[in-house]
């Protein structure tokens, strides 16, 4: 597969509208819109739903990019201005779920709605919105794996974040939107069947993380710790968090609450 797309759709001004962008937004919209209609069938009703999803957006962009900038210091310590360009592509999606969770969930507190409920409500909405971000990928090259003489993308606009133009390279970013699509699958089919509420976002942030881990393993991003990138440490941590985001479920009920 050849990409010669200008990852610019046009310019306005300093900014840019790319397709990175559209994909981005169109996926945002998505996963919000889906997440209310589930939270309005979980019978969760409040005009500071709008406001939370605000705030789960927000996080998740600078949780997004911030990790991203982290992989790549030397990159964006050489020309800071670029930290902010999140249209040419560049965004840690790990980064997206662990920045909008903290950030709806600190919403949600301070609204004084359920957080476990709400969580539940986002989950397929997010996974959702996942996926439909992948596809900006396709035309920034961004999230790429090792060259490949099989089944590849090669990039050829200028403009294209690929290592390097005219090689063909494994298309990791496809592979992490089938199983996205593949997890929004199950989490579809089973959330009317989990009656504990916070056990279908855990789920959710355990199976991504499970799938990212090993995904990663495609790319070739810096190695941080024991042989693993920056991404498999952080999907570790991500499964760590939904065993935790579980645990409240599993405790026996009290000896009052049995009475």
């Amino acid at each position: 597969m050849t990409i010669d797309v200008d990852p610019v759709i046009l310019h306005l001004g300093p900014f840019a509208l790319s397709w990175y962008g559209v994909a981005v937004a169109t996926g945002a919209i998505a996963g919000v819109w889906l997440a209310l209609r589930e939270a309005r069938r979980k019978g969760i009703a409040s005009a500071e739903l709008e406001t939370i999803a605000w705030w789960v957006i927000l996080g998740g962009l600078i949780g997004a990019r911030a990790l991203h900038v982290v992989d790549r210091w030397e990159l964006y310590t050489a020309d800071p201005v670029r930290v902010l360009a999140i249209w040419n592509g560049g965004l840690a999606i790990l980064g997206a779920v662990l920045g909008g969770t903290a950030a709806g969930a600190v919403a949600a507190w301070r609204a004084g709605l359920p957080v476990r409920a709400l969580s539940d409500a986002a989950a397929p909405g997010a996974i959702l919105g996942q996926a439909i971000g992948r596809i900006g990928c396709l035309f920034t090259g961004d999230a790429v794996g090792r060259p490949t003489d099989g089944f590849g993308v090669t990039y050829l606009h200028p403009g294209a974040m690929a290592p390097e133009l005219g090689v063909p390279y494994e298309p990791v970013f496809l592979y992490e939107m089938g199983w996205d699509l593949a997890v929004f699958a199950t989490l579809w089919l089973v959330r009317g069947r989990l009656r504990v509420d916070g056990q279908l976002f855990a789920l959710y942030l355990g199976l991504y993380a499970v799938g990212k881990f090993l995904l990663t393993f495609f790319r070739t991003e810096t190695v941080w710790v024991a042989g693993l990138q920056e991404a498999q440490l952080l999907a570790l941590a991500a499964i760590a968090l939904a065993v935790a985001w579980t645990m409240p479920s599993l405790r026996p009920p009290s000896r009052a609450a049995a009475r």
